[in-house]
């Protein structure tokens, strides 16, 4: 991510999914330099390829408690990036 390496912090996922948001989370802090719009770019690949409801939460000070899917949720470090599916 820019210059910073995607650090997974915690997941329930699979590789293949975990891959695909490093790429996307990557792409998407290359072009955007405003939160929403990298919630706005990841979500919107995520629900293309895995289908809805994907829910993002990017930001550096946030704290969450969430209700998931199994298999279906990760958390990466440095510029915090929350990805769970639910509904």
């Amino acid at each position: 991510m820019r210059d910073r390496k995607a650090e997974i912090k915690n997941n329930d996922m699979s590789k293949e999914m975990q891959q695909d948001l490093v790429e996307c989370a990557t792409q998407a802090l290359e072009r955007y330099n405003i939160e929403k719009d990298i919630v706005a770019h990841i979500k919107k690949e995520f629900n293309k390829k895995y289908n809805p409801t994907w829910r993002c939460i990017v930001g550096r000070n946030f704290g969450s408690y969430v209700t998931r899917e199994t298999k279906h949720f990760i958390y990466l470090g440095q510029v915090a990036i929350l990805l769970f599916k639910s509904g």
